[in-house]
């Protein structure tokens, strides 16, 4: 009689009061598999580290130079306002017209349009509250045996109130000095440093010559400070009657018109508008000799340049950004064709192609990351020592910050998602065989 084969039988060897242990519940393998992925390619990225680097420099300079852009044209937006908010939300400009030359536009205030009277005319406008023509030009302080190159501008009373120029020593001059055409002058305290404070003389009551004129200073400007690399210290205002009559000139650069508030500002630049139009003859049709532009105005189209600057900027960094996803995606199917084998004994042993493709997007993604954080790092570097090298104001975008990154990362995601696929559609046994 022949014995069949059993399987041995399981004993129970436990003490008696001792239960059985619970089974184990296996552990996640998404979990699992993501971090295999992270460290697979951390390991690969870190053996090839230097053409790693040389891979992701095109998304560094990409983001460097996104970031740096935006802080630099945000600090000029921000000393633009800051600026302009000089000038108050009432302040209406009128330029001098343009002319044209055989068919090129010469450009606001190439026409000697405007006029001292003009001024006159304008103060008589209604909700206008205060006037001033002004004329400027470059001038030479000599007081003594110093001397000093400055910023000279011919302006009304009315200037200090429009302007909100603050007066630290002396007083602005009188109306009556203006009408009188005396030679009087308000300096700023740069100009008292570079001259009167040399000698060690209060400026109040002492006599400058300005370009072969002699002047008598009357008040000295509290200090403004610097704006946009500008010394606004360095400054000599004077009379425009005055100005006008040494200078043998009969026209201003520009008039500025104050309103009473800045619900009346339309209205003004309207009437302002009509009454030039019947003061300089212009004909219904015609073009006008002057332009007019209100503060707000002008702070919009100062910040639609530099909105303009941006873009520009930042399109020609979206072309890095292009160019060093192209660099990741030729690198990767680079790193595919060298990594073949490796592929097909990967397969082998159970991983799917979901796996290797994974794998290959992981190592695209991490490099663009890691380009992303360099990139914006030197951006804010660059950006900030940009902005204070300009003098503007340091305002960092966090928004750009975001975005930047968010780019280069769907960069990484995009460029490296074929040769991920690719890999993924590599056959096992061709895989094995390649050498």
């Amino acid at each position: 009689m022949s014995s069949s084969t059993y399987p041995p039988a399981t004993v129970d060897v436990r003490p008696p009061g001792v239960s059985s242990p619970r089974p184990q519940k296996p552990r996640s393998k998404r979990g699992t598999l993501v971090g295999a992925s992270i460290g697979s390619a951390l390991e690969a990225l870190w053996a090839n580290r230097l053409r790693s680097l040389l891979t992701v420099l095109g998304i560094i300079i990409g983001v460097g130079a996104v970031i740096a852009a935006v802080t630099l044209t945000q600090g000029e937006s921000a000393l633009i306002n800051t600026r302009l908010a000089g000038l108050g939300t009432n302040v209406l400009t009128v330029y001098p017209g343009s002319s044209n030359l055989g068919g090129v536009s010469t450009g606001a205030g190439a026409l000697p349009t405007l006029t001292v009277a003009d001024g006159q005319a304008l103060a008589g406008l209604p909700h206008v509250i205060n006037v001033s023509p002004v004329q400027t030009a470059t001038g030479q302080v000599v007081y003594g045996n110093q001397n000093w190159s400055t910023s000279l501008s011919g302006v009304s009373t009315s200037y200090q109130a429009i302007e909100n120029w603050q007066i630290a020593e002396g007083s602005w001059w009188s109306p009556s000095a203006e009408q009188a055409n005396l030679p009087v002058a308000v300096v700023g305290q740069t100009v008292v440093d570079n001259t009167f404070a040399l000698t060690g003389t209060d400026p109040i009551g002492q006599t400058f010559r300005l370009n072969n004129e002699l002047y008598s200073v009357v008040g000295v400007l509290a200090s403004k400070g610097t704006q946009g690399g500008r010394d606004l210290d360095d400054v000599v205002f004077v009379p425009v009657t005055t100005f006008l009559r040494s200078t043998g000139q009969t026209s201003v650069t520009q008039i500025l018109v104050q309103s009473d508030s800045a619900n009346s500002l339309n209205q003004v630049q309207q009437d302002a508008t009509t009454l030039l139009e019947e003061r300089h003859h212009i004909l219904p049709g015609q073009s006008d000799d002057f332009l007019t532009r209100t503060s707000t105005q002008i702070i919009q189209t100062a910040q639609q340049s530099a909105a303009s600057l941006a873009i520009l900027l930042i399109g020609i960094a979206a072309i890095s950004l292009v160019v060093g996803g192209i660099g990741i995606m030729n690198i990767m199917l680079v790193s595919v064709t060298e990594r073949t084998r490796e592929i097909g004994l990967r397969m082998a042993v159970g991983a799917k192609p979901s796996d290797i493709r994974n794998q290959f997007l992981v190592e695209a993604l991490i490099l663009s990351i890691i380009g992303g954080v360099i990139g914006i790092l030197i951006g804010l570097l660059s950006g900030i020592v940009l902005t204070l090298n300009f003098q503007y104001p340091i305002a960092i975008n966090l928004f750009s910050i975001v975005l930047a990154f968010g780019v280069a990362a769907i960069v990484g995601i995009v460029f490296g998602l074929y040769p991920a696929v690719r890999a993924s559609r590599l056959d096992p046994i061709v895989a094995l065989r390649t050498e």
